[in-house]
């Protein structure tokens, strides 16, 4: 007995369709090159998303320094400073802290210089 493909392979090709929906030209009519172009997109995303992560990590990082820095320290001086007080703070908190709250902010550089 054969198998009769068309019901999965009509579903595959929608699929591939639905995920190219939008692209210019024939990466959205023709099914080879649509499949192609989505393989390539869903690439991008993951290679983006892990990006996306080293960007955010230098981002916090560039405002705890300018806090730092208004607080007569560098970067990896209040680093230092924390871990030695014992403070365990991840740089996301830090950051945040840094942008919304001077004055928590100014304590935990206290701390830190107090530290060093």
């Amino acid at each position: 007995m054969r198998i009769k493909r068309s019901v999965n392979a009509l579903k595959k090709r929608r699929k591939i369709f639905r995920l190219s929906k939008g692209y210019f030209g024939n990466k959205s009519k023709s099914y080879r090159i649509a499949r192609e172009a989505v393989m390539k997109s869903l690439n991008y995303a993951y290679i983006g998303r892990k990006l996306r992560k080293r960007d955010m990590r230098s981002l916090w990082i560039a405002r705890i320094n300018a806090a730092a820095r208004l607080n007569g320290l560098s970067y990896s001086k209040l680093m230092h400073g924390l871990k030695v007080a014992g403070i365990t703070l991840n740089r996301k908190m830090l950051a945040d802290i840094a942008v919304n709250d001077a004055t928590a902010f100014t304590a935990l550089a206290d701390k830190a210089k107090a530290a060093l």
